[in-house]
């Protein structure tokens, strides 16, 4: 990598943890920003406690001087970033559209890190929807931004393999480690007019959301293949689960009655298991090779290698079957 080059101005703009392991290895690679901007503390968890976001505790950590903010139009914000002339602005993981008065501060622009090969899986969850999809490959991507999201022409971009198992966690860091090599590369040539931008194909643009709480509700009518890459997309958020209905048996006045108790399971592990000889209905629970739990899904079979009742600690499968044995044979909701 580039490191022996004259000083170069740089404002980072980063929120979360992709953001944090961007701008970590841009000070690695001795990129140090002159300034960092992130959001003010949000309240997180049942108690809604504030927590500052992953980009200000590294600043904190390393002394980096940084600046909280929630209105990109404050005048006296705007100002602030002018008298400090920066050479570039970088931005990765952010979360707000950043107006036009601040991206024609820099005299170098302002560069995007995105996690998708763009203009494919623009929008706030490349990466989970990438998986989700059940794409083989995925990247990053390096944009002098514009007004419009995830719009502006490609400096560079870098491909990769997505892992048979990768989670989201997995393959988020592996490609914010990527994003902070390239930007080794791109900031000096970009700086030194040796890049040439190439406009996107808007014909081919797609579009990620914000994740919702239900789209981590499983239908086992979905193939194996598809569980398999929503259980892995969504974890640890908004993790991916089922519905039990368990019968219970009470005993009250000497006399025995049964009930039924909706159980709300996570899946956080699962494993595309070979098809079994008999086809059950979608959602049939069973025990396969005397060890294996199976789902039958709408094609093909999940094997449930680590689950967790939702109030309850994470557990193997085999664990949770040793208190639960009536759970096999159940039908999952």
């Amino acid at each position: 990598m580039k490191k022996n080059l004259s000083p170069i101005k740089i404002i980072f703009f980063g929120t979360g943890e992709f953001g944090e392991k961007v701008l970590r290895k841009m000070c690695d690679l001795r990129y140090e920003p002159v300034l960092i901007i992130t959001s003010k503390d949000k309240p997180k968890g049942r108690k809604l406690t504030l927590s500052p976001s992953p980009v200000k505790v590294f600043s904190q950590n390393y002394t980096l001087f940084f600046k909280e903010i929630e209105d990109l139009k404050d005048k006296n914000f705007i100002e602030q970033l002018k008298k400090i002339k920066p050479d570039l602005i970088v931005v990765a993981d952010f979360g707000k559209l950043i107006p036009s008065e601040i991206l024609n501060i820099p005299s170098h622009g302002c560069l995007n890190v995105h996690p998708s090969l763009l203009p494919k899986y623009r929008g706030p969850s490349p990466i989970q929807f990438a998986i989700l999809n059940g794409e083989k490959e995925t990247g990053v991507s390096v944009i002098l931004m514009d007004e419009k999201i995830d719009h502006g022409p490609i400096l560079f971009q870098k491909r990769t393999i997505i892992g048979e198992e990768e989670t989201y966690l997995q393959l988020r860091d592996r490609l914010a480690e990527m994003g902070g090599e390239i930007l080794g590369d791109v900031i000096p040539d970009w700086i030194r007019g040796k890049i040439q931008l190439h406009p996107q194909n808007e014909k081919e643009a797609t579009y990620t959301r914000f994740l919702k709480k239900e789209d981590g509700k499983i239908n086992w009518k979905n193939s194996a293949n598809k569980i398999f890459c929503q259980i892995r997309a969504f974890h640890p958020w908004p993790g991916t689960f089922t519905f039990w209905e368990r019968k219970m048996v009470r005993i009250k006045n000497m006399k025995k009655f049964e009930e039924k108790k909706l159980i709300r399971l996570k899946i956080l592990k699962g494993k595309i298991s070979h098809p079994s000889l008999v086809k059950f209905k979608p959602g049939r629970t069973f025990l396969k090779n005397e060890k294996e739990i199976c789902v039958q899904c709408g094609k093909g079979i999940l094997e449930i290698k680590e689950l967790q009742v939702e109030g309850k600690k994470p557990t193997k499968a085999e664990d949770f079957l040793r208190g639960h044995s009536d759970f096999l044979g159940s039908l999952l909701k």
